[in-house]
């Protein structure tokens, strides 16, 4: 059900994503040290929901659908955000382009399997994809500002934010084909049973 905790959760991940764009915008190192703050719990509740569901058995199809589309939510719009407030360094800019492009292909590989009641399971390398973008995002998001204001001046927060950004590269295309090359195996064996169903 939407009201069960685990639920509830994945919707304030989306719901903080405004919080976040808005605190972006500033460009004041306070702010970027309360988004971090947000940005962390929004993080934590992307492993709460999972965990609470199996653990209290309120795993649902409302649930598995709607867990990725918070986190990709989530991370595209940081990444627009990012992005537009030129805050990607080191030529992230086209990494964030390789996985906005990915996710969007598997968002509609999955829309149309389910036209066709077939499913595409998340895998751990996806996992893990999401995983080190959301601590690339995290560096990205407080930057060299809020290190230096939290005393760790010494730590290029922008440029580890956007090396971690091109490290999640490798994941995010080696996953993003296995979806591929998977959807379209059980496509074709979907399509291979409906065809002999109505030859014979």
């Amino acid at each position: 059900m939407l009201t069960d905790l685990p639920n509830i959760l994945t919707l304030l991940r989306i719901a903080s994503i405004p919080v976040l764009v808005a605190l972006l915008s500033v460009h004041s190192p306070t702010a970027n040290v309360i988004a971090c703050v947000v940005y962390t719990a929004a993080c934590i509740t992307d492993y709460l929901d999972g965990a609470l569901a199996r653990r209290w058995q309120q795993l649902s199809e409302l649930g598995r659908m709607m867990d990725p589309i918070a986190d990709k939510l989530l991370v595209g719009s940081l990444l627009l955000a990012l992005a537009g407030l030129t805050q990607l360094p080191v030529y992230s800019l086209y990494a964030a382009i390789i996985i906005m492009i990915r996710e969007i292909l598997v968002s509609g590989l999955r829309e149309y399997m389910a036209s066709q009641r077939e499913t595409l399971p998340s895998t751990r390398l996806a996992k893990w994809k999401t995983g080190i973008q959301m601590v690339a995002i995290g560096f990205l998001i407080g930057g060299d500002g809020a290190a230096g204001m939290l005393g760790l001046s010494f730590l290029p927060a922008t440029m580890i934010g956007g090396i971690f950004l091109w490290f999640s590269v490798i994941p995010t295309v080696i996953s993003g084909w296995g979806y591929l090359t998977a959807g379209l195996t059980r496509i074709m064996a979907g399509q291979s049973r409906k065809s002999s169903k109505i030859s014979f």
